[in-house]
């Protein structure tokens, strides 16, 4: 089991530091409806990032991802390719970043968060899951490693619900704040998106481009020895 977590971790916490996500909810959490529509923004993320782990995990390990010595050379030529997917997505990130003196688009879905119902508000977070890019490659990577691993069946099944409540936390974390904080939590969140917002790029950047390493890197160690 422990392998299955180690092979995980670190695409769980990339989808957790996600900024789009965390920004969404706050937005979400500073309207009238707040607190219905981050409940279910939130438990519509937890739903996607579930879903999406648990069919890859389920695939991963019915076509035999973990052989007798580790993973199955399929997985490691998997990985190899959403390693240099990932470094693809980090250099496209650092491409369109803002250039100095100017702000990014404000997306549409920002601007009519106000009129956001419950339902949208949890379709939102589906989308955010499994349309966008790096999300999604972000969670079939951790899926993949946990398929791939020598754990066993419940091995896997507790890494793959410990990566999903991890991958949660962007939107887990500012609902928190919100129920808990009392008057202080509109202050906090407001800080909390402002620092992301101010420095999306260079995170996904970062984030992308170690995943990417970190991926080739395993890929060509299994694929080697």
């Amino acid at each position: 089991m422990g392998d299955a977590i180690g092979q995980m971790l670190t695409s769980a916490v990339g989808i957790a530091i996600s900024p789009l996500p965390l920004i969404a909810v706050i937005l979400m959490l500073a309207t009238p409806q707040g607190r219905p529509n981050g409940l279910a923004f939130t438990a519509g993320w937890i739903v996607a990032v579930a879903a999406v782990v648990t069919v890859v995990v389920l695939a991963g390990s019915g076509a035999d991802a973990a052989g007798d010595d580790g993973p199955a050379t399929w997985t490691l030529w998997l990985k190899l390719a959403l390693g240099v997917l990932f470094l693809l997505l980090g250099a496209k990130q650092w491409k369109d970043r803002p250039r100095e003196g100017h702000e990014s688009a404000t997306p549409g879905w920002m601007k009519a968060i106000d009129t956001f119902t419950p339902a949208k508000a949890a379709g939102l977070a589906v989308a955010l899951v499994v349309a966008n890019p790096k999300n999604l490659v972000l969670a079939v990577g951790g899926a993949v490693s946990i398929a791939g691993s020598t754990a066993t069946a419940g091995g896997k099944a507790v890494a793959a619900a410990l990566m999903v409540l991890i991958a949660s936390l962007c939107a887990l974390l500012p609902l928190g704040v919100y129920l808990a904080g009392g008057t202080r939590s509109a202050q906090v969140l407001g800080d909390w998106k402002a620092w992301m917002a101010r420095h999306n790029s260079a995170i996904m950047t970062t984030l992308l481009l170690v995943l990417g390493v970190n991926y080739i890197g395993d890929a060509l160690s299994g694929l080697t020895s």
